[in-house]
């Protein structure tokens, strides 16, 4: 959807409302197009590979069995 840029002062919140919803809404001045009102999405974070290096690990627990996935493959839960 294209509008100029008087419409688009007089009827901001409703354009933002469609933008909300997925459309997208070229502002144009004189004709030409000069910003885009889009939907915000939300970027993930970036990972950063290396952030934990030298930081000790705690492996006291790593053997212990759990009991809610250890029922899940024994006889007495089937």
């Amino acid at each position: 959807m294209t509008v100029n840029m008087h419409e688009a002062k007089t009827t901001l919140s409703k354009l933002v409302e469609l933008a909300q919803k997925g459309e997208e809404i070229i502002i144009a001045k004189a004709g030409k197009a000069v910003a885009v009102l889009k939907p915000y999405r939300e970027r993930p974070t970036r990972r950063r590979p290396g952030r934990l290096k030298g930081k000790p690990l705690d492996m006291s627990r790593f053997d212990e069995a759990d009991e809610s996935i250890e029922k899940l493959f024994t006889k007495e839960s089937m």
